[in-house]
């Protein structure tokens, strides 16, 4: 009995080992199911359709798929297989209403009632984020490989920050300076 406890001990480590690898993603399966039971309806048949859906396994059996297999994937490859394609949120800005599309490198960007977009495009090739508006291509952010940061500023000029909060405030600082200044 003893011997058989100790074995199943070592076995839930392993496995918890596993599941506390760091490579924590984003749980897209598990979130999708999620969000589509939070607008199924009322809230007390959202609260039914979660509790059958623990009894019968499904969000158990998601959750495990995620972190096991979706997340691993997400974690080797640098990409989730659950991302949203085509998927179109509505974002209220301080201009109005955007709608806001995932492409498969980027998104694509239109204000509500007009037809010309904006695109935020990502090069992995060059691992640069750019903007593709009115038949321009802008570099606007290069992840470099020493782990920091190039901004190209309106101004013409680069800023190079870390990726840490020491570095986006700096960013944040730069960038407020220049939309004031040009305000």
């Amino acid at each position: 009995m003893k011997k058989l406890n100790l074995k199943m001990a070592a076995t839930v480590m392993l496995c918890g080992m596993f599941l506390c690898t760091s490579c924590v993603g984003s749980f897209g399966l598990h979130t999708r199911l999620a969000d589509w039971n939070q607008g199924v309806g009322t809230k007390f048949v959202n609260e039914l359709v979660y509790l059958a859906f623990n009894i019968i396994p499904i969000y158990p059996i998601c959750y495990l798929a995620d972190a096991l297999v979706i997340n691993s994937i997400e974690f080797w490859s640098g990409s989730n297989p659950m991302a949203s394609v085509g998927e179109v949120k509505k974002v209220k800005g301080e201009n109005g209403n955007y709608l806001v599309e995932t492409l498969e490198n980027g998104y694509s960007i239109t204000k509500e009632g007009e037809t010309q977009s904006m695109l935020l495009v990502y090069d992995a090739e060059l691992s640069t984020w750019n903007v593709v508006a009115d038949g321009a291509n802008v570099e606007l952010l290069k992840m470099n490989q020493d782990g920091t940061a190039s901004l190209s500023l309106p101004n013409g000029k680069d800023l190079t920050v870390t990726l840490d909060a020491q570095g986006v405030a700096a960013a944040r600082l730069a960038t407020e300076s220049l939309y004031y200044a040009a305000r």
